[in-house]
C-alpha cells in the first residue's frame, strides 16, 4: 500500500514524462554548435566570401540553423509538447522577434539615408 502511495505521489510530481537527450545527443548538439560558431568566425576572418552583405547574410542563415541546432537538442523542443502550445508559443516568439528586428533596420536605414552629409556640417561653424 505504501508503494502505491509512493508511485502516485511520483506521477503526480511529473505527469508529463517528456524524453530528455542522451549524452550522445547532447554531443551532436554541441558538436553542431561549435561548427556552426566556427564557420562563421572563419568566414569573417579570412574573407572568403569577398562581399560584406553576402557574408552577412551566410553568417545570419548560420544564425537561424544555430537556434533551430539549440531548440531540438538542448531545449527538446518538438511539435508534440505540452499539445502544441510550445510550438505556438515559439511561432509567436519568432513573429514578434522579426518585427522588431526588420522595423529596427527600416528606421537604421532610413536614418542613414537622411542623414545629412558631412561636407555640409563641417561649413556651419
Amino acid at each position: 500500500m505504501k508503494s502505491d502511495t509512493h508511485a502516485a505521489a511520483a506521477a503526480h510530481h511529473h505527469p508529463d514524462q517528456h524524453a530528455h537527450g542522451s549524452l550522445s545527443t547532447y554531443l551532436l548538439g554541441f558538436v553542431l554548435s561549435v561548427v556552426l560558431t566556427a564557420v562563421p568566425f572563419w568566414l569573417v576572418m579570412s574573407g572568403e566570401l569577398g562581399n560584406k552583405q553576402v557574408t552577412a547574410l551566410v553568417i545570419m542563415g548560420f544564425a537561424v540553423v544555430q537556434i533551430v541546432v539549440h531548440m531540438i537538442y538542448f531545449l527538446h523542443m518538438n511539435t508534440s509538447s505540452e499539445n502544441g502550445w510550445t510550438m505556438m508559443a515559439l511561432i509567436f516568439t519568432i513573429v514578434m522577434v522579426v518585427i522588431a528586428l526588420s522595423g529596427s533596420l527600416w528606421v537604421m536605414h532610413h536614418l542613414t539615408a537622411n542623414m545629412m552629409p558631412v561636407h555640409e556640417m563641417s561649413g556651419m561653424k
